[in-house]
């Protein structure tokens, strides 16, 4: 923190316009405990103004008070999501005059333990999203294409995938994992072009339609895995790919499943996400499943710059309802 106040006169010419208010706002936001906690917890994941009052077990004037502080000293930033508002750190906000000291500050905190109390409850909160995620697929498994294909058909960016991952450099063709493999389409590209696939997905219902394809085509070379990126059985492999398609929406937490992708990838290896842009239309966490309305491709580059992953190539393909894809490709750092 000192460091960065010393390096105050180094700043930019924006930088210099600072003034005492500036100060004054920002370390206003920090001098409350809460606050700090709020800060600490949003370093992981984002949550909304009722999944905040459960954690910290307060009303929801006292937590939207404390979120607009944070908002004032641009420490946070809120995006909408349908009917619902989620708050993140505001660590990607380079314009911020105030961003080195607040670079600083965010390292400070999150060098600092998070109480037992409060990571349980977060757990719990997490555990809920899971359930309502596997709830939704254990009673529409038989529907899924139907209402996948309101948003965005795996024909409509399938072969484009496959094509990207065809033209990225690959350590070898050993192994490759599909985190969310779903009905089991994209499987059918996979398993030519490696010795090895592993299909991982949380719902037995999804599971089975991807098994009986593989059947029917007559591959053998799939592992089926019921479970997500937490299973023993991924551990010590060594993947040279690992898909993650249109899966991040569904998850709870979709920065641990990009920690998770890496940590299996071996050096050299190649991650592909496909996923929807932010949009609002808040329909789709009802008729498919979506916990999370898209992502903004800053919030998928920061996770995956966490996970020491180097982003290859991307692209965006344009979809019918107004909905968009982003095609995003990374290798891990040998």
């Amino acid at each position: 923190m000192l460091a960065a106040l010393k390096n105050i006169g180094s700043m930019n010419r924006r930088d210099s316009e600072l003034n005492l208010q500036d100060f004054s706002v920002f370390f206003k936001a920090c001098g409350e405990k809460l606050r700090l906690e709020i800060l600490r917890i949003l370093q992981a994941d984002s949550f909304g103004v009722s999944e905040l009052c459960f954690l910290f077990d307060l009303r929801q004037s006292a937590i939207s008070h404390h979120l607009k502080v944070l908002s004032e000293a641009d420490l946070i930033a809120a995006r909408r999501e349908g009917n619902f508002i989620f708050y993140r750190r505001n660590m990607l906000a380079d314009g911020c005059q105030l961003s080195s000291l607040t670079h600083t500050f965010f390292c400070a905190i999150d060098s600092l333990p998070i109480s037992e109390s409060l990571s349980l409850k977060m757990k719990k909160l997490q555990q809920q999203r899971v359930n309502n995620s596997q709830l939704f697929f254990q009673h529409n498994a038989s529907r899924f294409a139907e209402q996948q294909d309101l948003i965005a058909s795996y024909f409509h960016y399938g072969k484009i995938v496959a094509s990207a991952l065809e033209n990225a450099s690959k350590p070898s063709n050993s192994l490759a994992l599909e985190i969310g493999s779903g009905d089991g389409n994209f499987l059918l590209e996979l398993s030519p072009n490696f010795n090895r696939v592993i299909a991982l997905d949380n719902s037995e219902a999804m599971l089975q339609k991807a098994s009986q394809l593989a059947l029917d085509n007559n591959i053998g070379n799939i592992e089926f895995v019921l479970g997500d990126t937490t299973s023993k059985k991924l551990q010590n492999i060594e993947a040279d790919v690992v898909v993650i398609n249109m899966v991040l929406h569904h998850t709870a937490d979709p920065k641990q499943v990009i920690a998770d992708a890496a940590a299996v990838l071996q050096p050299g290896g190649v991650l592909v996400v496909t996923e929807l842009c932010s949009h609002d239309q808040a329909w789709a966490r009802e008729f498919c499943g979506d916990l999370w309305l898209g992502f903004n491709s800053d919030q998928i580059n920061r996770w995956c710059e966490i996970a020491e992953l180097k982003e290859i190539t991307n692209s965006h393909l344009a979809q019918r309802n107004g909905f968009q894809i982003q095609v995003r490709l990374y290798t891990r750092q040998k």
